[in-house]
């Protein structure tokens, strides 16, 4: 950190491969940082080296644009509780049929070695497990239709702008620095701020107890982020409110330092 340019990413990544590389793992979007990794130029070398490709996308569904067929990745897995706004526990995994006959299930239900196999192992498998509730996956439709109706996809344009237009501007506040350029290549729905506190867990209290505001703190290596995402639901506002209240906890209490960048 900070991040300057994809060509960066992409280059700091490759450092860690060596002969005995056999598998690259990485996220599409971070959790800790917010930031949109250069997924495609990534999985596109480590296929040309022979490598197994394995991709977190839980941020990525209904936040920007997936099309796993062109990341051409060999294991990619979502969510759909996050940007989608399905129940709790509502996840999807993609394999290649280069890998799906490779792939045991974690939970041994009635597909496994079935005694009336489907047209995929694969899917009799890891789909059926028992009595597990799949209510949640059965909302997918209605949430997609809810997006589809109200022109997410246009929407989202006016959200992932206001992450653009206020990410500065709480840097300034907390004395800090942007960890990416402040454009649409590196930021979504999301961005993460270096703050500088000893107390993450008290911040993240306060925020929510005296404030009614929810939202990460988060300690990745020796850095402390506090992370904001904006979704339909959100306004100006809700951001101001927060500005406000990071400027109360400052002046009123000791969670915050500001005398060193972040």
């Amino acid at each position: 950190m900070p991040i300057t340019s994809k060509e960066q990413i992409i280059e700091d990544f490759w450092k860690g491969y060596n002969p005995n590389t056999k598998v690259v793992f990485l996220n599409q979007i971070s959790s800790a940082t917010a930031l949109i990794f250069p997924v495609k130029e990534i999985c596109e070398k480590a296929k040309a080296l022979g490598l197994i490709t394995i991709v977190d996308g839980a941020h990525v569904p209904g936040h920007i644009d997936l099309n796993i067929s062109n990341l051409k990745a060999d294991f990619y897995t979502g969510t759909a509780h996050k940007w989608l706004l399905t129940p709790k526990g509502n996840s999807f995994l993609y394999v290649s049929k280069d890998f799906q006959q490779n792939l045991d299930p974690l939970v041994v239900s009635w597909g496994y070695e079935s005694l009336a196999p489907g047209e995929s192992q694969f899917l009799d498998y890891h789909e059926y497990q028992g009595t597990r509730d799949i209510s949640a996956y059965l909302t997918i439709p209605a949430a997609l239709k809810f997006l589809n109706d109200n022109n997410w996809k246009a929407q989202s344009v006016i959200y992932k702008k206001l992450i653009l237009d206020n990410y500065e501007k709480f840097c300034t506040l907390l004395n800090s620095k942007p960890i990416c350029p402040v454009t649409s290549e590196f930021l979504g729905l999301m961005c993460s701020i270096p703050v500088n506190t000893s107390k993450p867990a008290e911040l993240k209290e306060r925020l929510f107890n005296k404030y009614k505001i929810e939202i990460p703190v988060m300690a990745l290596n020796d850095k402390v982020y506090i992370r904001i995402s904006v979704h339909l639901y959100n306004s100006q506002q809700d951001l101001d409110e927060l500005y406000k209240a990071l400027e109360d906890i400052i002046a009123t209490t000791d969670y915050i330092s500001i005398k060193n960048p972040g």
